[in-house]
């Protein structure tokens, strides 16, 4: 009996020596990572419109928060990412809810019917670097235009801005970056056509983009896009639909609290821009947001946007009518909470819309635009895991 008990405890100690020596042990990263994210959004527009909605005349002035006077919900993105080197990786990016709808506002074909995605691919895409400085992509990914992304918890602030309203939002192609070094990479690609998920016409566009850091803290982006959008004739031929877009994206870490940004963008259009009619002679459109963010403390900061968007050619949806655009100018000021490990942000948010033409709702007629300016107040909560 003493020769079993003494057997035990030996096996016991070796067990409890093994287990320790394995704790010792560093885990390699794992291969397969699964992120997102929720949100959620309360605005009260200081109109009051009897629609219910921050969207103007035209009914385009607000990208994804569109409704005031009610609790939505914005987007809720499942993505995972799998990297089995670093010479290769895949991600899939999936997004369900009314803010997926608008970002795949070409891609209306959804399982539910009734002309929404529910569930929708906002990028599916895979890497592979053959050489270290080489980085081949191919699949559905996010634009390289612009400064903002649909991503919510990325944002400094959370209602979007006109630059960001008019696109594009993704692209479905293939692209290659060559990084010269940590300070400088090009990139090039292939595309359909902007925001639909299949190719109206024959014709493919060009993508590119030049990335510079001058000093440390100190960013630019110089990114382009021309391509023809034009739905092919009776006679299955293209015509002539010039769309084009060159977009500058800076961003200057002043101090390690404070940030400022800036996103210019100038487009042009010709021909029948994707079916909607657009003019026969070239019409332009451009604009420039300024952004800057102070962090006062790992859990609190606070952004503001004032943003210029000048469609007076009428080439965009934020118009009064075709021949008849508009200039907008907003000003949008954020708070950010972090709470909960980091996981909640909890965001206050006010913002003013200024057009130069009666384009907002004053009273309870839902069709009597009569005002030049909107102020919404709101609160949005975001979750992310």
């Amino acid at each position: 009996m003493k020769k079993i008990i003494t057997l035990t405890l030996l096996y016991i100690a070796f067990v409890s020596a093994a287990n320790a020596q394995d704790s010792t042990k560093t885990e390699e990263p794992s291969k397969f990572n699964f992120s997102g994210y929720i949100d959620s959004y309360y605005f009260s527009n200081l109109n009051n419109p009897a629609t219910r909605n921050n969207l103007g005349a035209s009914g385009t002035a607000r990208a994804f928060d569109q409704r005031s006077g009610t609790i939505g919900i914005g987007l809720v993105q499942a993505k995972m990412t799998y990297a089995p080197s670093a010479k290769t990786d895949v991600v899939v990016d999936l997004t369900f809810g009314p803010n997926a709808d608008l970002g795949n506002y070409g891609n209306a074909i959804g399982p539910l019917g009734g002309g929404s995605t529910a569930l929708a691919i906002k990028q599916a895409y895979f890497n592979w670097r053959p050489f270290e400085k080489l980085t081949l992509t191919a699949g559905q990914f996010g634009t390289h235009i612009g400064y903002e992304v649909i991503d919510a918890p990325v944002n400094y602030n959370y209602s979007l801005s006109n630059l960001f309203n008019n696109g594009p939002f993704y692209h479905i192609g293939a692209k290659a970056q060559y990084a010269f070094s940590d300070k400088f990479s090009v990139m090039a690609g292939v595309v359909n056509n902007i925001d639909a998920l299949y190719d109206n016409n024959r014709s493919k566009g060009a993508i590119a983009q030049i990335f510079v850091s001058p000093v440390e803290g100190w960013n630019i982006y110089l990114n382009g896009i021309y391509t023809n959008e034009a739905n092919p004739d009776t006679s299955g031929n293209t015509p002539q639909a010039e769309y084009a877009l060159g977009d500058l994206t800076t961003t200057f870490q002043v101090t390690e609290k404070w940030l400022v940004g800036l996103n210019a963008a100038y487009g042009s259009s010709k021909g029948n821009y994707q079916g909607a009619g657009a003019p026969d002679t070239s019409k332009t459109w451009g604009g420039a947001a300024l952004y800057t963010n102070y962090a006062f403390s790992s859990k609190f900061s606070i952004g503001g946007r004032y943003e210029i968007f000048d469609n007076t050619s009428g080439a965009r949806a934020l118009r009064l009518a075709p021949d008849n655009g508009i200039v907008m100018n907003s000003a949008t000021i954020t708070a950010t909470f972090t709470t909960a490990d980091g996981h909640l942000l909890i965001k206050p948010e006010v913002r003013m819309d200024m057009a130069n033409k009666e384009f907002f709702v004053n009273s309870d007629s839902p069709s009597l635009y009569d005002q030049k300016s909107q102020t919404t107040v709101g609160l949005a909560l975001i979750y992310k895991y």
